[in-house]
């Protein structure tokens, strides 16, 4: 009785639902049929509003082998400036000529992507990473450029209003990543599988909202699969009592390799950054007027070498991520952590267990969590968990997290599938910075999406968010800067229409013409040129290509 209570109930708000949304998503439909379809890539970023990394007088069409490259200054360059010094080490500058407008510390996502925005403003800026660009969370995500189908979930039925802008926001940066890397990003299509009937209008109202909610920056729409498709597409599945599925897309990306070309474009764009220099304190100026000491730069030591020296700026920017608290106590020792740190553990598995265009997500886990299943890279990437941590440099997955993530993929994968331990190639863990907003009333509530602090001395923090929405955060935190420091940019913000090192030549056909003149080998040149972009010319380059002509 209460069975047939609850399916009628189900069956009456779904048919509601999918009757609204069909209304809906049919008026979106005809809009676009009478005005014409949503404006393509290129209509949204016209030619003459794009800016390269490099631009060459001579355009090079894409996919065509450029005709010269931009190369990157060498470290030492880059140390040397650092120091004050011209980059041959000559000591010729002027006490205001070694000042930086700004100095970002951290060297991750959100570090380049506030020293690209700086530089390609026209700014004086530096950057220092501890470690190497990309060491720390920047290259352990899910590798997902996406606005998030759980979190629209939670805004609507919480109707909370926070959750659907973040959405909102989150999508709207999805294409303009696909669009400034776009060798180093591309769309995903992801299965939702679907064993009770009633999900199915229920998963297609939801994603059909995710695809509205995108607009004009909307990807390829969602759509509804049968039973013997789903099995089609996705063998691997568990076949018991499946109904169908939904598939969705968002954007995947490497992560590692899109951190990397940040930093390198922004010191294209002028910009300083240097990998293993540590900031070992902050240096302050008291005011003579007031009193009050401002943050005006920081003591900083080459981990290679040892050797240690002062940088002046009329700003600095913390971005360390989960590592922000150390930075915040070096400006004041009293200042209560901010960071509530969450391990997030990945594994990559044999290609065999995934299709090897399409991903799958597990809406509904064990604990209520979601578990991504994606291709990647020649495997397939499975995670991930959520787990309170301490804040270390070098994480790493216990066996129970690994655990964890094999028997969720276990529950979703035909029997024939075993997945064993023996089974994982690798595994990561990447910490979450989490973040409290210290201004805030109740300091144990964390922040829904990211936060930009300002100590009384003028040290400006930015910390939470994710991957897909750094730039709008590095915007932000240069906005700020710019109003805080008083700073005379030449310009205004252009990172959305700054296309990254590598994207000048690059075409989906350019790994052709690396077979054809470098005689490599087809999954060689298309690992190359997607991984490296036009400069795969240059990689080829480098090797012995003696009579490798193809054929």
């Amino acid at each position: 009785m209460w069975r047939q209570h609850i399916a009628k109930k189900a069956l009456r708000y779904g048919v509601a639902g999918t009757a609204a949304a069909c209304i809906t998503y049919g008026g979106y439909a005809y809009y676009q049929q009478r005005t014409g379809k949503p404006p393509s890539v290129a209509s949204l970023y016209p030619q003459s509003s794009i800016h390269y990394a490099d631009p060459l007088e001579t355009p090079t069409p894409p996919g065509k082998r450029p005709h010269a490259f931009w190369t990157p200054p060498k470290r030492q360059e880059m140390i040397n400036d650092l120091k004050g010094l011209d980059r041959d080490g000559a000591d010729t500058k002027t006490a205001q000529e070694r000042e930086y407008d700004l100095l970002v510390i951290g060297g991750g996502a959100t570090g380049a992507g506030c020293t690209l925005d700086a530089a390609t403003r026209g700014l004086k800026v530096a950057m220092v990473e501890r470690d190497d660009f990309a060491s720390g969370t920047s290259s352990k995500s899910t590798k997902l450029v996406h606005g998030g189908v759980r979190y629209l979930q939670k805004a609507i039925m919480g109707l909370d209003y926070e959750q659907w802008k973040m959405v909102r926001e989150a999508l709207h940066e999805r294409k303009t990543f696909l669009n400034i890397a776009p060798y180093l990003s591309n769309e995903l299509p992801i299965l939702l599988p679907v064993y009770t009937w009633w999900q199915l209008p229920y998963f297609w109202v939801g994603c059909k909202m995710y695809d509205l909610l995108a607009g004009k920056q909307g990807i390829s729409g969602s759509y509804i699969m049968g039973r013997s498709k789903t099995l089609e597409s996705f063998p691997m599945l568990r076949a018991e009592n499946l109904v169908g599925s939904m598939v969705y897309f968002d954007g995947q990306h490497n992560d590692a390799r899109m951190n990397s070309a940040l930093a390198v474009t922004a010191a294209a764009h002028g910009a300083v950054v240097a990998n293993h220099v540590e900031v070992t304190s902050l240096i302050k100026e008291k005011d003579a007027e007031t009193g009050k000491e401002s943050v005006r730069g920081a003591m900083m030591r080459d981990n290679e070498t040892g050797e240690e020296w002062a940088v002046k700026a009329k700003g600095v920017i913390n971005a360390t991520g989960p590592f922000s608290d150390a930075i915040l106590k070096m400006d004041d020792p009293s200042m209560p952590d901010i960071v509530a740190p969450s391990s997030g553990v990945h594994l990559v598995l044999p290609s065999y267990f995934s299709p090897k265009n399409m991903g799958m997500l597990d809406p509904a886990t064990t604990d209520g969590r979601v578990v991504f299943f994606l291709p990647w890279e020649g495997g397939v990437v499975a995670g991930t968990t959520d787990t309170l941590c301490q804040v270390e440099a070098n994480p790493k997955p216990t066996e129970k997290e690994i655990e964890w993530i094999l028997s969720e993929i276990r529950r979703f994968l035909s029997p024939d599938v075993k997945i064993r331990r023996g089974d994982v190639l690798a595994a990561w863990s990447g910490i979450r910075p989490l973040v409290r907003d210290p201004k805030a009333t109740n300091t144990k509530d964390l922040v829904r999406n990211h936060m930009i602090h300002m100590s009384d001395s003028g040290l400006i923090t930015i910390a939470g968010g994710k991957w897909t929405t750094y730039r709008e955060m590095a915007k932000e935190t240069v906005d700020k800067a710019i109003d805080a420091f008083t700073l005379s940019p030449s310009r205004d913000c252009q990172t959305e229409s700054v296309r990254l090192i590598g994207s000048h030549a690059w075409s989906d056909t350019m790994f052709i013409k690396l077979v054809q003149n470098f005689g490599v080998d087809l999954e060689v040149a298309k690992h190359l040129s997607h991984n490296y972009g036009d400069r795969a010319w240059a990689v080829c380059a480098l090797g012995d290509h003696k009579a490798a002509q193809f054929p």
